[in-house]
């Protein structure tokens, strides 16, 4: 409290901040001044004291019982209506009194009393959840187990957290920023004694931290969660008022490089929405973005998949976009202020969650601003598509109430389908159509181009030439061929 004072440059007399009673320890305003060691004994004081009082008063209450049971055996001719009388008020009475004494004696007892010396604050106890969820329960035994390695430094950071989780129990008054403020500084507090004093490696550091978040965040969580005092209920249903108004946005609008036709494609698609669907259902902040951190390594593959290369942060960003118009995350808005306030720092602050995690904001922030030069359109087709009265998909006559059954929604997404096959199918034909009709005029033309070449250059048939005299032939006129040879024959 001393240091927190110091930095923000405010003196504060320290002997103010001591204990009422003057044990030498700092006192808390909630505690009416005094330590957590005195208010239980002066708490312990007020209930012994309570409880005799309630002991005295049913004594009283017997022995008045006792005088008027003596008194009316005095008068007999009103025995009947005497002793009737007196059995009610002395079952009332002992009813009365067997109530008082449970109620003093029983193990959630309360001190609630007027004449009650030192008055509780407003939260009914000073323990801290007594009436824990099976989540809790499972949280703190897994908590102390994780401690158990450490020893001397595992306890010590129990006592830590034990004396931070009631400190944060009196502190539900004030603001949500001020509660974060506290965790923001017990996470720096913690960490920094662990690596300075313990000697923890950073490793190690970061697996306690984990480990004291998921502790804390979960006991916490019902009352820092979207807590009254702010207007982040009013903001999730803005987004998701926003959301819905959006549904007619397509991917091609925002130059999403995801093929939705491929199988493996639009089954990363439905696990993307559904971690980040998912998100609402985690208690701590760690667990949360680990949600995120799924649902964008699932849309990378997706890119990676239709692509058939490694995404880019360009392409990332607007399919990020696409996946929360697509599947309008429950209570959005105060899920990223949750995380803002109470994660530990050093998470966001490095590491793909803190990426994937402002990648988020910034695509909730581009939702909020979408208008129509973001998506190339003119402002009356948007305000069109905005008021519903068209969609790009469907016609004024195929429009349909978003509260419409799924069964209602398929029907018309199927038949959304078929009016995009029949107009394909019907550009198929006039291509076909168009084809042919060149096929013949290219034939047409042929034709003419060698009836023009025939007329041009015509074909003359000339008479064949006769055919010439065989050699051996006898009758050959002017033959020029010496005589043939005459065989020789030689003697000897």
């Amino acid at each position: 409290m001393s240091l927190k004072s110091e930095r923000r440059g405010i003196h504060v007399d320290q002997s103010e901040l001591l204990c009422k009673k003057g044990c030498g320890y700092y006192g808390n305003p909630a505690w009416q001044g005094f330590c957590s060691k005195c208010w239980r004994e002066e708490y312990h004081k007020a209930r012994q004291k309570q409880i005799q009082e309630d002991w005295e008063l049913a004594e009283r209450l017997q022995r008045e019982e006792e005088e008027a049971f003596a008194s009316s055996q005095s008068s007999q001719g009103a025995q009947s209506l005497t002793f009737s009388k007196f059995e009610e008020k002395k079952t009332n009475e002992k009813t009365r009194k067997v109530t008082t004494v449970k109620k003093f004696f029983s193990a959630s007892s309360r001190v609630g009393s007027k004449k009650a010396e030192i008055q509780e604050p407003k939260a009914p106890s000073p323990s801290i959840n007594r009436q824990t969820s099976i989540e809790t329960d499972r949280v703190s035994k897994e908590f102390i187990e994780f401690l158990k390695t450490f020893h001397k430094t595992g306890q010590e950071i129990y006592k830590q957290t034990k004396l931070f989780l009631e400190a944060m129990h009196y502190k539900r008054d004030f603001s949500i920023e001020e509660q974060s403020e506290c965790t923001q500084d017990f996470y720096q507090n913690v960490a920094e004694r662990m690596q300075t004093r313990g000697k923890v490696p950073p490793e190690r550091v970061e697996k306690i931290m984990d480990q004291i978040e998921k502790y804390i965040m979960t006991r916490l969580y019902k009352y820092v969660f979207c807590p009254e005092t702010t207007d982040d209920e009013k903001k999730d249903l803005a987004i998701q008022k926003r959301i819905r108004a959006l549904h007619w946005v397509t991917p091609q609008m925002l130059c999403v490089p995801v093929n939705e036709e491929i199988p493996e494609v639009s089954d990363m698609v439905v696990k993307a929405i559904t971690d980040i669907i998912e998100m609402d259902s985690k208690r701590v902040p760690r667990d949360k973005l680990a949600c995120i951190t799924k649902c964008s390594k699932h849309i990378f593959n997706a890119i990676k998949i239709t692509k058939n290369e490694p995404a880019s942060a360009d392409d990332f960003l607007p399919t990020l976009i696409y996946i929360v118009l697509k599947g309008n995350p429950p209570r959005l808005q105060s899920n990223i202020q949750y995380i803002t306030r109470f994660c530990n720092p050093s998470r966001l602050m490095t590491g793909e969650d803190g990426y994937y995690f402002t990648n988020l904001c910034c695509a909730v922030a581009f939702i909020e601003k979408l208008d129509a030069q973001s998506l190339n359109l003119s402002q009356e087709d948007f305000d069109r598509y905005m008021s519903g009265q068209t969609s790009p998909r469907k016609q004024e006559s195929e429009n349909w109430s978003p509260d419409a059954c799924l069964g209602v929604k398929q029907m018309y997404k199927n038949l959304d389908l078929l009016s995009q096959l029949n107009e394909r199918q019907e550009r198929i034909m006039n291509e076909a159509k168009k084809l042919e009709k060149d096929l013949i005029d290219w034939t047409d033309g042929i034709a003419k181009e060698v009836q023009d070449i025939v007329e041009k250059y015509p074909l003359e048939i000339r008479p064949p030439n006769q055919s010439l005299a065989s050699i051996d032939s006898e009758n050959v006129e002017n033959d020029k061929l010496p005589p043939p040879l005459q065989p020789q024959v030689y003697a000897g």
